[in-house]
């Protein structure tokens, strides 16, 4: 019940949830961009010393998730839900 109850609060709150999420992105590619924070001497590739880069990865690789399995559910795999009656 608890969790039914914050996914309701957070569907009511969509706009401030967006706007915090967003602004916890922006503080961590600020932070990443800060060598006092992050310490990017040992990166393993050149990439890893762009500021923001693992950040940046993660939102594409979430984003590309979501997308993905939109397109996999449209492609047959959600069915009518009156599926069984015929």
């Amino acid at each position: 019940m608890r969790l039914l109850k914050l996914l309701e609060l957070m569907r009511r709150h969509l706009k401030p949830l967006v706007r915090v999420c967003c602004a916890v992105l922006i503080l961590l590619v600020v932070l990443d961009a800060i060598p006092a924070v992050v310490d990017k001497h040992h990166a393993h590739t050149s990439a890893e010393r762009i500021p923001g880069f693992w950040t940046g990865f993660g939102f594409a690789g979430c984003l590309l998730i979501i997308f993905l399995s939109k397109w996999y559910g449209k492609g047959g795999i959600v069915v009518r839900e009156d599926y069984y009656d015929e």
